[in-house]
């Protein structure tokens, strides 16, 4: 009787515990959130415990679940958070690794957005609730006049001529740009007849008669082997002033007295000035030698046109007020030969700016009349020379025939060792040798690098990718070795250029006049090389970033100096291909787009293309203005996928005009 009197009594006490805390727990569930406080009763035989329930710690909002509508759900046995996912593995981009040492595995990320700034052109904002967009507007571009067949913008200002007022030094001959917002807004048309260009190497030899219709220089020349009409065609014979028996005979006569010139080896680099139609730099491209032919637009004015339909590198260039926009040190080679230059006039100033031009140690070999006709003017004229020469620490080398050859000296001990009174005297230290853009002639002789950078450069073609010592020289901001720039430029470009070979199969096109308007290092125009496309590049830099135009030229590459919100200096319709890496993201702030394309529809030929690599912020505006142009315009990702910040524009122009 008494163990049921105690099981009754603590059945009892157990059943109103239960209810004080159903009670308890109904308090506070009439709060909105509270930490969950549920007991759960486990009977087992001869045991009572209580445990926490798993929710503890948990916050609810108890209204809500209640007045749901929703049918009752089961709560799920909870089970442990799953684990977080992995980071992702860390791509790395950039030139060093960790210790500092450059890696050669590393690769090119896209181009920094926060560094392209904003274009301001004409443009049409649309300012929406959500978005501001920009609206580009082009509309389509006219033809210009026919007489406008063969304009060269800053070579035809005749306004800008005739302000000039006395032209006794040539003044005519040089650059006089159209004033801003004046310049040609219309596409420059194509003479009667005009055909696809005779490919390289057939070119060397004959051009269209249509595509540049002057006959005259044939009349003027014709007895000096330069160049004959033959039916619809004019063929070059391969003759020049001073070598009416050809340019191959010439050049070997070269060779031969002065063994030590070395074409294609020592002498890769050559500067031929006043150079009728090419012949004697279009026969030197057969011995690895890159011939840059240069003469005025003056009575032979087509010389230059010929040269290029020919597929020589040329540009309209004149020996008159101001430097050349080439750097000093630059050619190996320097070639005069009936070129109508004065060299002596002005005490000498326009061969003090030969001396500035040719690297240390270079030659300048000079094929005139002075040289082996004896007649009093002659001779005057000879023994001025020797003296100019004399005092520019020249030697001459040798002196056989119609031909003299001159040394450059290889350092300063020469100009050290002359007397204080001689003239003309070395440049001051604060005259920058490389500054060429609308820098008039000093009168002074430029010294040479105390380093002798520029003199101990590699032969042809290790020089190719040494890196030279001039890259120090270099003023841009870099928080690595400029070296490892280098190889890192040389690296991208020779990746693209495989690439475009491979999957855009370059090797058939008919490429031979080849534009990088923005050429760095010349990394582009190596990889070409490095891919054997028989084409040449005239690497233009631009005035706007720094002059890398001195390690160009000790590349053995060809290079230009220029602002692209100037027109450049070639005729319409000289080169096949067109490269824009950067150029409209650089520029856009500086220059005028549609101007600057419009350039480019100039100088290319039709059936010539373009690639523009930029950033995505103005292919937009790109596209709409080369649709505007006439091009058939196609947008390519990069290699580096759909979201890079930066896209390829290919551009071609059609041969119907």
């Amino acid at each position: 009787m008494t163990n049921k009197s105690n099981l009754l009594s603590k059945s009892t006490i157990l059943i109103l515990l239960a209810l004080s805390f159903f009670y308890v727990g109904k308090h506070f569930s009439n709060t909105h959130t509270f930490q969950q406080l549920i007991f759960s009763i486990s009977k087992t035989p001869k045991t009572l415990s209580l445990s926490i329930s798993p929710n503890h710690n948990k916050t609810f909002n108890i209204p809500s679940l209640i007045n749901t509508t929703s049918p009752p759900l089961h709560s799920p046995s909870l089970s442990p958070p799953p684990p977080p996912p992995p980071s992702p593995a860390v791509q790395r981009f950039g030139l060093l690794d960790e210790n500092g040492v450059m890696r050669s595995d590393f690769e090119v990320g896209e181009f920094d957005q926060d560094a392209v700034e904003s274009w301001n052109n004409e443009t049409e904002v649309v300012d929406g609730e959500d978005e501001v967009r920009v609206r580009v507007r082009v509309w389509r571009f006219d033809k210009c006049p026919v007489s406008m067949s063969e304009y060269i913008p800053c070579m035809d200002n005749v306004e800008g001529v005739k302000r000039l007022g006395l032209m006794e030094k040539g003044e005519s001959f040089e650059r006089h740009c159209p004033e801003k917002d004046k310049g040609f807004k219309c596409l420059v048309p194509v003479p009667k007849g005009y055909k696809p260009p005779i490919p390289w190497p057939r070119s060397r030899d004959e051009v269209w008669y249509s595509n540049v219709p002057h006959a005259q220089l044939a009349e003027y020349k014709g007895g000096q082997n330069w160049i004959v009409v033959n039916k619809d065609k004019f063929r070059f014979p391969g003759g020049g002033t001073q070598f009416i028996h050809g340019a191959d005979q010439y050049i070997d006569q070269i060779s031969t007295m002065v063994p030590e010139i070395a074409f294609g080896q020592r002498t890769r680099v050559v500067l031929d000035v006043g150079c009728g139609v090419a012949s004697f730099g279009t026969y030197l491209s057969s011995r690895n030698v890159l011939a840059l032919s240069i003469a005025p637009k003056d009575v032979h004015e087509n010389q230059i046109q010929f040269a290029l339909e020919r597929g020589v590198p040329a540009m309209v260039a004149a020996f008159a007020t101001r430097r050349l926009l080439y750097p000093s040190q630059a050619f190996d080679l320097i070639h005069s030969s009936r070129c109508r230059v004065n060299w002596t006039r002005d005490d000498g100033i326009l061969l003090l700016e030969v001396n500035r031009l040719l690297r240390a140690g270079g030659y300048f070999v000079w094929a005139a009349q002075p040289v082996y006709k004896h007649e009093p003017l002659l001779e005057q004229q000879w023994e001025e020379m020797l003296n100019l020469t004399n005092r520019l620490c020249w030697n001459l080398v040798k002196k056989e025939g119609y031909v003299a050859i001159w040394q450059k000296p290889i350092d300063n001990s020469c100009y050290l060792s002359r007397g204080s009174e001689t003239q003309p005297p070395l440049c001051d230290n604060e005259d920058n040798p490389d500054n060429v853009w609308y820098v008039d002639l000093k009168p002074c002789i430029t010294p040479l690098p105390d380093d002798k950078s520029g003199a101990n450069i590699a032969t042809w073609p290790a020089r190719l990718h040494n890196p030279p010592e001039r890259l120090q020289s270099i003023t841009f901001d870099a928080f690595v070795s400029r070296k490892d720039l280098f190889k890192a430029e040389s690296k991208y470009w020779r990746e693209i250029i495989d690439s475009y070979v491979r999957s855009l199969h370059w090797k058939k096109f008919k490429l031979r006049n080849v534009m990088d308007m923005r050429a760095g290092f010349g990394g582009f125009a190596a990889a070409l090389i490095d891919n054997q496309l028989d084409c040449w590049v005239m690497n233009v830099v631009p005035v706007s970033g720094p002059n890398t135009l001195p390690v160009i030229y000790d590349r053995g590459l060809l290079g230009v100096m220029h602002d692209w919100c100037e027109p450049f200096d070639t005729y319409p319709r000289t080169y096949d291909l067109l490269h824009a890496a950067g150029v409209f993201s650089t520029e856009q702030k500086r220059c005028n787009i549609s101007s600057i394309m419009l350039e480019m529809d100039r100088i290319l030929r039709p059936g010539g293309r373009m690639y523009i690599r930029d950033s995505i912020t103005v292919m937009d505006e790109l596209q709409g203005i080369g649709k505007a142009i006439g091009w058939r315009v196609t947008l390519r990702d990069t290699a580096e996928g759909p979201h890079a910040g930066y896209k390829i524009l290919v551009c071609d122009k059609s041969l119907k005009q």
